[in-house]
């Protein structure tokens, strides 16, 4: 496909990316910022080095010669952003000159709002010299400077993009971790994070399995729930906070979750069904005691792509329809990275990326720092 060239900077297109915290890989996508609900042009994927994975994992905890590790893994990282954008521009038929600004949400390796910082990893230098694009990143940092979570930061993207005159709607983005957005037109947006999404999952058989993810729950659904592993799981301190509230591998790692003696008596195929049942359940009682109400779920993220999970939300949320986004137009593996462009693209505009009903800010912010070309 090949798109017709811009002739207008309002109408060049922007590139969004997004590398998750399930570390699967990265999303790439090139739509047009000027047209509702920025329709997607182009898009890519990239898996991530088994290497430069398993170093981004590590990260997330503490070890010896971190800052020296995590700056070799933000050049890592950039080099393989502008491998994916190159791969966006040869199937758009663009240069470098005719794209706007790439929208780079960067790695994940700590999450820290109660401590007043959040670290995403990305060489944004690095990256804007290797594509030749203006790069805006650094998202969630201005929201916790203004006393926010910085996350979940999707929700104002997915009211500009999904909200019904009529209908309350729920967008549930399953990634590493679960969030929700609340939406209702004449209402403000709500959003926060439900608890783990794939993380615990992907963890829990690449350990057993040596697998990356779970396709389909199939291994899942070879095992039981354990009720009592579950009650244990449901008990942590995270559930029981008050929006706004967001997690991360902080809250929910491996060394957590075999923590509890339940783990190391249990078959590995019933731990990795209970992991199921917990992001289903934590999902469905933030469905379930949403303000305002819940009409029709919508289901984005690679979690989205579990047909277990998907099974088990229905039967939960019963009788409310349980759907994917892209039964609104959007695919549901690249809502995210589509996010991140419309974020890059308020920030060149000067306009807030963050609700502070949703994140507990202190006001509405200009989100990004912009690395020019």
């Amino acid at each position: 496909m090949t798109i017709q060239k811009p002739t207008t900077l309002a109408q060049k297109p922007m590139i969004g990316l997004m590398s998750g915290t399930s570390l699967d890989g990265i999303d790439a996508v090139l739509c047009a910022p000027d047209q509702p609900g920025m329709p997607l042009l182009a898009s890519a994927h990239l898996e991530i080095p088994s290497r430069l994975r398993q170093e981004l994992l590590a990260l997330n905890q503490a070890g010896p010669d971190e800052l020296r590790r995590s700056a070799l893994a933000s050049q890592q990282l950039a080099r393989c952003y502008a491998e994916v954008v190159r791969t966006l521009l040869e199937a758009g038929g663009l240069a470098a000159a005719d794209v706007a600004a790439i929208g780079c949400h960067g790695q994940t390796v700590r999450h820290q709002p109660a401590d007043g910082y959040t670290l995403q990893l990305v060489d944004a230098a690095l990256l804007t010299e290797l594509t030749g694009i203006t790069t805006v990143t650094n998202f969630r940092s201005r929201d916790v400077a203004a006393g926010g979570q910085g996350a979940p930061l999707v929700p104002a993207f997915h009211a500009a993009a999904f909200q019904h005159a009529a209908l309350g709607r729920a967008v549930v983005n399953i990634g590493g971790f679960a969030n929700i957005t609340l939406l209702r037109a004449g209402q403000p947006t709500r959003g926060h994070d439900c608890g783990p999404g794939n993380a615990l999952m992907d963890g829990w058989i690449l350990q057993q399995l040596r697998e990356r993810f779970d396709r389909d729950g199939l291994w899942a659904r070879s095992g039981t729930v354990l009720p009592a592993l579950l009650e244990q799981l449901l008990a942590h301190p995270f559930f029981m906070r008050r929006p706004p509230r967001s997690t991360g591998r902080e809250d929910f790692n491996l060394a957590w979750l075999t923590s509890h003696a339940t783990v190391a008596q249990a078959r590995p195929e019933d731990v990795q069904r209970t992991l199921l049942e917990l992001t289903a359940c934590a999902i469905a009682l933030d469905v379930h005691t949403a303000r305002p109400r819940v009409d029709e779920i919508y289901l984005c993220g690679g979690g989205a792509a579990n047909r277990l999970l998907v099974e088990r939300l229905r039967e939960l949320l019963s009788p409310l329809p349980v759907l994917g986004t892209s039964t609104l137009g959007m695919d549901e593996q690249w809502v995210e990275a589509i996010a991140f462009a419309w974020l890059a693209a308020q920030c060149l505009q000067g306009l807030p990326g963050n609700l502070p009903e949703v994140t507990g800010a202190r006001g509405p912010r200009v989100l990004g720092a912009i690395y020019p070309a």
